[in-house]
């Protein structure tokens, strides 16, 4: 009979939770129409010159792919004219936090630094790896406290996570704020990565105003990282990316497990980069979309705050609760996000969808505020 015993932070870990899928709600309920809007995921599937290429790649699926994905790095390269040395390609953004905790940060000895709430996935694969958190409170506003966040940093800091535009809020600051908060990190913790998560920043209306990627103008001590699973609409094929030093970027090489990146995603990413129209149709949608959700939700009298994100933040009116809010919409067939998992469970989240699930929900939220 087995004997060992699980390591001792493995026990303590309280689990990364993932928005409630559409099949678990129609077996749970028994609807037909089931609108997701509580994953930040495209509102408008995925492109059809991706769906194109997986059908067309689909007999060469019992093949391994290349190592090294060879044609998505230099697609990725010519995108943001960055050099091929400095781009590391995951099987989503997950592996890249992952792989960069456990090569960067000596278990008992380094820490992470990040905000509180942030994306939960920072310090549970920092727990998982045996590395010390250090977390910093979001101002009231959802703004962020940089000067809070560089007091936590120390000679043991490794990484500092910063989510631009912020999950679960949307907020997104300026570029010579971010760039003066990195040039701080260097001066007090010269051997501290400062990885800037980008997954919505193509959702702002100005990226050279947000993004140091975009604004070509990345200090030698950040790393950023981009998905393709909001705007290109792969999130189920799991493909993210990064572009990092490049002393950090060859470990990263070496350490990633071979052919994390499936055959199909990495033909899905290339077609994907190619779909302009769809790109333009989607970001059309989602600014639409955020507007038209941002004034309807105030005039109910909820509390919105601004977002540059696929996402909105709110808060229902005085009277009415969270958590009776999520299940109405749940047993109507609309899934938002409970923000429990982020300590803030007077809060709500919902994606941008397409026309109809806003209208859908907008019409379940008149009915529930009513009824209260």
């Amino acid at each position: 009979m087995y004997t060992g015993s699980l390591r001792s932070q493995i026990c303590a870990l309280d689990p990364y939770t993932p928005g409630l899928s559409i099949d678990e709600i129609r077996q749970k309920y028994g609807l037909a129409q089931i609108f997701k809007m509580a994953s930040n995921e495209n509102p408008l599937g995925v492109p059809p010159l991706a769906q194109e290429a997986i059908a067309r790649h689909a007999g060469e699926a019992f093949r391994y792919p290349r190592g090294g994905n060879p044609r998505l790095l230099a697609a990725l390269s010519k995108l943001h004219n960055v050099s091929e040395r400095n781009i590391v390609i995951g099987n989503g953004s997950d592996e890249v936090i992952d792989l960069l905790i456990r090569m960067l940060c000596e278990p008992a000895k380094d820490n992470i630094v990040c905000f509180s709430p942030c994306f939960n996935l920072y310090p549970i694969q920092a727990q998982i790896s045996g590395v010390a958190i250090k977390r910093c409170p979001l101002q009231e506003d959802f703004s962020f406290d940089f000067n809070g966040l560089l007091a936590q940093v120390d000679d043991a800091t490794r990484l500092v996570f910063l989510t631009t535009p912020d999950n679960p809020s949307g907020y997104c600051p300026k570029i010579d704020v971010v760039r003066d908060f990195a040039a701080k990190i260097a001066q007090k913790a010269p051997k501290a990565l400062l990885l800037i998560d980008e997954a919505y920043m193509d959702f702002s209306d100005d990226e050279t105003a947000y993004s140091l990627l975009a604004a070509q103008d990345i200090p030698s001590n950040v790393g950023i990282m981009r998905t393709f699973s909001k705007s290109y609409g792969l999130a189920g094929l799991r493909l993210g990316y990064a572009i990092l030093p490049e002393v950090i970027a060859e470990g990263f090489w070496r350490a990633r497990l071979p052919f994390s990146v499936n055959l199909l995603a990495e033909e899905a990413g290339l077609a994907a980069l190619n779909d302009q129209c769809f790109r333009e149709k989607t970001m059309e949608t989602v600014r639409q979309g955020r507007k038209l959700l941002t004034d309807s939700l105030q005039a109910m009298g909820c509390t919105v705050w601004p977002s540059a994100a696929n996402f909105l933040l709110f808060r229902l009116p005085q009277g009415a609760k969270a958590k009776d809010c999520f299940e109405t919409l749940l047993a109507r067939g609309i899934i938002i996000r409970l923000l429990k998992s982020y300590s803030l469970p007077d809060h709500l989240r919902v994606s941008i969808g397409n026309q109809q699930e806003n209208a859908a929900f907008l019409k379940e939220m008149q009915a529930f505020l009513s009824g209260i």
